[in-house]
């Protein structure tokens, strides 16, 4: 097996186990489809770390009211019955200010293209949120650690802007399945790689590159790092359910399972 054949291989099997931000960057080639959590350097450097991994994130700011375990108070907990907090779901104290409006219960859902839990769990994102009552408000938010997964941040945003979310699950299926990060050695060599796929796709060239580093793209790209630090977001997928819960499918036991407790805590929420 030569070089060309041998680095898509070990790309997707870095992949099983990156989806924490801790990670050991191990070099590849630059002239090579890099690894998911590529960092743009003179070769591109891989992320390989276990997954749901607890970590600090790195430069995040002292904060020691968020997310700060005081018990758990019963305004925070669901009927007893299926779910049980602190082992399904971990109440947020204090809980934090939401962007939805009143009466809407907002969860987001934060998820990294390069992960391959996020790619086994978007299709049931996808079936759950086609079903959703009209007061949840659910977006999903690529994060934004500071290194080359914000380059896959960026297509992910782009692709929403242009209201081409269904070419995110494209975006999975181009990693996971197909082998091709769609991260090149620097931004540059990473925005040529989101203009193919998004022009082989049918996407307009000219709109995507005006979009790509549009205002609207670097307004989504904020918002994301702001939550991203706000929650403490150190492995994905991690979801948070109106600024009061933070779980994700190990703690629901399984990717159907979390769709049903997000569903019962969104209706927990309306009711109260």
């Amino acid at each position: 097996m030569n070089m060309k054949q041998l680095v898509p291989v070990l790309v997707l099997v870095a992949l099983a186990a990156a989806c924490s931000q801790k990670s050991t960057p191990v070099a590849e080639p630059a002239a090579e489809a890099p690894a998911a959590a590529a960092t743009p350097d003179a070769g591109v450097q891989q992320a390989a770390t276990a997954s749901q991994e607890s970590s600090e994130p790195a430069g995040a700011p002292s904060d020691p009211s968020l997310q700060r375990m005081a018990g758990i108070p019963e305004s925070v907990q669901l009927p007893a019955g299926r779910w049980q907090a602190g082992k399904n779901y971990q109440p947020i104290v204090p809980a934090q200010t939401t962007n939805a409006d009143p009466g809407q219960v907002e969860i987001l859902e934060f998820l990294w293209l390069g992960c391959p839990h996020c790619y086994d769990l978007n299709p049931y994102v996808e079936a759950w949120r086609k079903k959703l009552p009209a007061y949840v408000k659910f977006s999903q938010l690529h994060v934004t650690w500071g290194d080359a997964r914000d380059q896959q941040a960026r297509l992910f945003f782009t692709l929403e802007a242009m209201g081409r979310d269904d070419l995110i699950a494209k975006a999975f299926d181009e990693i996971h399945r197909r082998g091709n990060n769609l991260l090149g050695a620097n931004a540059a060599a990473s925005q040529q790689l989101h203009v193919t796929f998004a022009v082989a796709n049918g996407v307009n060239r000219a709109d995507f590159e005006r979009e790509y580093n549009g205002f609207a793209v670097n307004t989504r790209m904020q918002r994301a790092g702001e939550l991203t630090r706000r929650y403490r977001i150190d492995s994905v997928p991690t979801v948070i359910v109106n600024g009061k819960y933070r779980t994700d499918a190990g703690m629901a036991g399984g990717n159907a399972e979390l769709t049903q407790l997000l569903s019962d805590l969104a209706a927990g929420e309306k009711s109260r």
